[in-house]
């Protein structure tokens, strides 16, 4: 996995960062990090489309229209030899004298992007996990998916010091999101999740499994709910990019349901691993 993205070129990997790069001094900048299967970039297209909103929403030109960027991932890919794994892209607004207002317009963003190789965690998926809950302390923007993730990153601690896969975020008593994953309830054979405003990221994997459900004929609410509902409920999953979908057993040590994969989550983790397989075939 020697080699990376950087702006139009794939390179060596090795140290490229300006020290006033203002994704470095400021979080100033978009990412996006895509999952791998059998060498094949999953709804890369999809990916992209989030990146140009992302982008929007911050005044951040791209340096390269999103066809032109999807052509140098899979070429990424490719060069790296993955497999199985995630793409990890983002986009700065470039190096600057350090001033908090955006530079002038002649500084041009700076692409990186790089690969890792992961498993699939079908493990997880078949036997569920745990969370924790942690008071959701981030900005009221989380629609955009830029590079400040320190509320995350401690969120995500908080799990990791109390052996759980995800911390599952309230505001008050609604339940927004996880930490890097959405979050959906099922109770009554209904799921719940809360709708794609800015108080939470339209994950890629969550909108799929909204397509999932409605193949299916699911019902979901996209409507806020409490932790206590949370808590009462038959079912909790998470979604997320390469983590897929993964039931919640426990909830900060109270057990949700009958504390095991229930009949929802099987249903949609089947039909999302015949999805992807379904994808690489069809771009092979």
């Amino acid at each position: 996995m020697n080699k990376m993205l950087y702006n139009d070129q794939i390179v060596e990997r090795e140290n490229l960062i300006n020290i006033e790069d203002r994704g470095y001094q400021f979080g100033d900048g978009i990412y996006e990090v895509i999952g791998v299967y059998d060498g094949k970039p999953l709804m890369l297209d999809e990916h992209l489309v989030r990146l140009e909103r992302s982008a929007r929403e911050v005044q951040l030109n791209l340096p390269s229209p999103a066809n032109e960027l999807k052509t140098k991932l899979e070429e990424l890919v490719a060069e790296n030899g993955l497999n199985e794994g995630i793409i990890y892209m983002q986009i700065s607004r470039g190096a600057a004298p350090r001033w908090h207002e955006y530079p002038a317009k002649d500084v041009l963003p700076v692409t990186i992007a790089y690969t890792r190789a992961e498993e699939r965690e079908t493990a997880v998926e078949d036997e569920g996990a745990t969370a924790v809950l942690a008071e959701d302390i981030r900005w009221l923007r989380c629609d955009i998916k830029t590079l400040n993730l320190l509320p995350n990153v401690m969120a995500k601690q908080k799990a990791v010091e109390n052996n759980a896969i995800e911390a599952i975020l309230h505001r008050g008593e609604t339940v927004t999101e996880a930490s890097a994953s959405n979050v959906f309830i099922v109770k009554d054979g209904e799921l719940y999740t809360h709708p794609a405003d800015n108080f939470i990221l339209n994950g890629i994997t969550r909108r799929k499994v909204l397509q999932l459900c409605d193949s299916l004929n699911l019902k979901v609410n996209e409507e806020t709910y409490t932790v206590d509902d949370l808590l009462k409920a038959d079912e909790v999953f998470i979604t997320a990019t390469k983590l897929d979908i993964v039931p919640i057993l426990e909830v900060d040590g109270k057990k949700i349901g009958t504390g095991k994969p229930g009949p929802v989550v099987k249903q949609l983790i089947r039909e999302f691993r015949a999805l992807y397989m379904d994808e690489t075939v069809k771009k092979s």
